[in-house]
């Protein structure tokens, strides 16, 4: 997409969504619906026209972890880190899926295949650890569990 694309996308989303009491999280959302990521170039352009320093709009976007500065894989995968699934496990599924996928989290295998990131809680604390794969709940995911799934993406 060129930089133009972006930059007419990224001003009718603002248009759009501007006059929303406390825009920028919505704007935010609405663009990397979008594009599947928020480029860098949409943030001068955001700050621009809520008349915001790029400071600002940049802390508020590397602020929440479900923001992406890169377009995410064709699955992803996302592993809750609370109190509750730690308690059951949370880290040993962490670095096992770390480990299988080659990648740290905020990050997308070689082949494209799954992006792998945290999250604060899914509201599965009784059948932790929990994740979130493509959008969809699963409840005490283990290491066999999770090469399951992991399997079945083709990762």
């Amino acid at each position: 997409m060129t930089a133009n694309a972006v930059a007419q996308r990224t001003d009718d989303i603002v248009d759009e969504l501007a006059t929303l009491e406390g825009p920028l999280l919505p704007i935010l959302h609405a663009v990397q619906h979008a594009f599947g990521f928020v480029p860098q170039e949409a943030l001068p352009r955001i700050a621009e026209k809520l008349n915001l320093s790029r400071a600002e709009v940049h802390g508020v976007m590397s602020f929440y972890h479900d923001f992406r500065t890169e377009p995410a894989g064709r699955h992803v995968v996302k592993l809750c880190r609370a109190e509750a699934c730690q308690a059951q496990g949370a880290d040993a599924l962490a670095a096992h899926a770390k480990a299988r996928l080659g990648v740290d989290f905020h990050e997308t295998t070689a082949s494209g295949a799954v992006t792998l990131e945290p999250v604060f809680c899914l509201g599965l604390c009784a059948c932790g650890p929990a994740a979130l794969v493509d959008g969809k709940v699963v409840g005490r995911v283990d290491a066999a569990r999770l090469d399951q799934i992991l399997s079945e993406m083709g990762a």
